[in-house]
C-alpha cells in the first residue's frame, strides 16, 4: 500500500465514489433442513445430523422445506418486496468439496422475493437501500483446516440447512452505510424470528462487492468481492481496505482484477484468493427432482397475519405518537421484546419520555446484569407505568424510586408501587401547612444567611432546601418545597 497522508487521502477519496452491494446469507430456525428431515441443531457432534438425502445418495429425492418457505416469504414483505407466485429450483454446478451432491440446490430465475427495500439510518439522514431479490438454497457443509495436518476434516451437519441470501442493490457508498445496513437486515430476521442473526455461529454471513468510479462517470468499476467477515465491525474495516487498495491501484495507473478476496481480521487486509466466476461457470439448470413451490393468495394472506411489527414502524411511531427522540426510538427498536414491552407501557402512562428513560435505564440494567430475556423481566407494564405515576404526582422522588422501590418491586413484583412506598415510608409530604412551618423554621434558624440570599447569594437556596429536606427526612416534595421557599424569601 501506498503511505499517503491523511490530506492527500482525504483528497483522493473526494475523487473516487465507491459503490458497495452486499449479500447476506441469513440460516434459517426451522427444525429440518431445507429438503431433508435432518436436525439442524447447533453444536451437536460432527456427522450427526445427516442422512442419505445429505450424504447424495443415488435414488434419494429431496423434498422443500415448506417453513423456509414461510420464513423467507416474511423476509421478503419485511423488506417490501415482490413475492414470485411461481418457484422453480436450479442446481448451481460448483464444486463445494462439503456438499456431497457436488452442486447446490439454490433458485436461479425465479427469486421467491424480488425489488424490494429497506430504510436505513446515517449521519446525513434516513437513506433507502434497495433489495435485488432474495433466494433459497442450501448451505454447504463445514471444512476445517488444523494446523499441521496434512488433510482437511469435514463436517456436514450445516450441510443442506435452510438459507436465504439476500441481494442488496449498489446503493451502498460507505463503510458506515453497510454497517447499518446489516444492523437493519439483523434486527428484521430477529423479530421476524427467522433467523437469530449471530455472526460468530455463522448463522448470518455477508459478502461485500466493492468497486470505485471517478465522481461523474456513467460505468461502474470493476468489483472484487471480500470474503471471510464474522462481525460488523470486520465488514466495515474490510470495506475501508478495500476502497483506499482500488483508489490507490487505480492512482498508480493499475488494473484491478475481479476476484474473490479473504479477509485478516488480524491485520485487517484483503488478500486475493480466486479469480471471480461468472454466471455462466456455475452452469445453473433446474432441478429435476422438484415440483415447482406456488405461493397462492391464502398462504400469502395468512403469513401477513402472522407478521409483527416491524423495527421501522415502531421507530416511527415512537418519534411521531410518542414524540421521542431519535437517539431512544433507535435504542428502543433494537430488540423486538424490548420495543414491544416499551409500546405495552406506553398504554398506561402518557409521559412517554419518562418511560423511556426507565427502559434504557433500570429496566435494561436489570436484565443485562442477570442476562435475562425481556419475558422473565418480573414487572408487568401497569406495574411500571403506576411507579412512573408516583413520581409524576410528587408523591415520590425519582431517586427514591429507581434505588429503592424499584428493587423492592422486583422482589415483590405481586405488590404495587404504593403499597412498596408506603412500606418503606418514602411517600412525600406535599401539604402546603406543614411545609411552611418547616421552611419558617428553617429560615428562622438562619437569619444571617438570609440576609446574604437577599443581598444576592441567590446559590444559597440549595443550602436551605437541605435544611427543610433534613428536617422532613427526605419525604418533602421538592417541587412544592422550592415554589413556598421562593415565595418565603420575598416576605421575608
Amino acid at each position: 500500500m501506498l503511505a499517503i497522508n491523511d490530506t492527500m487521502e482525504e483528497n483522493l477519496r473526494e475523487k473516487y465514489q465507491p459503490i458497495i452491494g452486499l449479500e447476506v446469507h441469513a440460516q434459517l430456525l426451522t427444525e429440518s433442513k431445507m429438503f431433508a428431515s435432518d436436525s439442524t441443531e447447533y453444536g451437536t457432534l460432527p456427522n450427526t445430523n445427516i442422512s442419505v438425502i445429505t450424504l447424495g445418495h443415488p435414488g434419494t429425492l429431496p423434498k422443500a422445506n415448506l417453513k423456509a418457505v414461510d420464513y423467507a416469504i416474511k423476509m421478503g414483505l419485511a423488506t417490501n418486496c415482490q413475492i414470485t407466485r411461481q418457484n422453480i429450483f436450479a442446481r448451481k454446478n460448483y464444486f463445494y468439496p462439503d456438499l456431497p451432491k457436488g452442486y447446490q440446490i439454490t433458485q436461479d430465475k425465479t427469486p421467491i422475493c424480488r425489488e424490494g427495500y429497506v430504510y436505513i439510518q446515517t449521519s446525513q439522514g434516513e437513506k433507502r437501500i434497495g433489495i435485488t431479490r432474495i433466494h433459497m438454497e442450501e448451505d454447504a457443509g463445514k471444512s476445517m483446516h488444523l494446523a499441521g495436518e496434512t488433510e482437511s476434516l469435514i463436517d456436514l451437519n450445516r450441510a443442506g440447512v435452510p438459507l436465504i441470501e439476500i441481494v442488496s442493490e449498489p446503493d451502498i457508498h460507505t463503510s458506515e452505510e453497510a454497517y447499518n445496513y446489516l444492523t437493519e437486515i439483523k434486527k428484521l430476521v430477529r423479530y421476524l424470528d427467522i433467523c437469530d442473526g449471530n455472526m460468530e455461529e455463522g448463522s448470518l454471513r455477508c459478502d461485500a462487492n466493492v468497486s470505485v468510479m471517478l465522481k461523474g462517470a456513467e460505468k461502474f468499476g470493476t468489483k472484487v468481492e471480500v470474503k471471510n467477515m464474522n462481525s460488523f465491525r470486520n465488514v466495515q474495516r474490510a470495506i475501508d481496505y478495500e476502497i483506499e487498495r482500488q483508489i490507490e491501484m487505480l492512482e498508480r495507473g493499475e488494473t484491478i482484477e475481479s476476484e474473490t478476496r479473504g479477509f485478516d481480521a488480524v491485520t485487517g487486509t484483503t488478500s486475493g484468493q480466486r479469480s471471480k466466476e461468472t454466471m455462466n461457470d456455475y452452469r445453473y439448470f433446474p432441478e429435476p427432482d422438484l415440483t415447482p413451490v406456488f405461493v397462492s393468495e391464502e398462504m400469502l394472506t395468512t403469513i401477513k397475519a402472522e407478521m409483527p411489527p416491524l423495527p421501522h414502524e415502531l421507530y416511527e411511531r415512537f418519534t411521531k405518537n410518542y414524540q421521542l427522540p431519535d437517539y431512544d426510538a433507535g435504542v428502543l427498536t433494537d430488540q423486538k421484546e424490548i420495543a414491544l414491552y416499551f409500546d405495552d407501557l406506553c398504554q398506561y402512562t402518557t409521559n412517554y419520555k419518562a418511560a423511556s428513560n426507565w427502559i434504557m435505564g433500570p429496566v435494561k440494567s436489570f436484565i443485562n446484569e442477570l442476562a435475562l430475556p425481556v419475558s422473565e423481566f418480573p414487572l408487568q407494564p401497569q406495574q411500571l407505568a403506576d411507579l412512573i405515576g408516583l413520581v409524576d404526582a410528587g408523591k415520590v422522588n425519582h431517586t427514591a424510586a429507581s434505588r429503592n422501590i424499584f428493587p423492592q418491586l422486583i422482589q415483590n413484583p405481586t405488590k404495587t408501587a404504593l403499597q412498596v412506598a408506603e412500606e418503606l415510608n418514602l411517600i412525600q409530604e406535599s401539604d402546603d401547612t406543614q411545609l411552611q412551618g418547616f421552611i419558617d423554621q428553617v429560615l428562622a434558624g438562619n437569619p444571617k444567611k438570609v440576609v446574604e440570599y437577599k443581598a444576592g447569594k441567590t446559590a444559597l437556596v440549595g443550602m436551605f432546601m437541605g435544611e427543610i429536606m433534613k428536617l422532613t427526612k427526605g419525604k418533602a416534595d421538592p417541587k412544592t418545597v422550592n415554589k413556598l421557599l421562593q415565595e418565603s424569601l420575598k416576605k421575608v
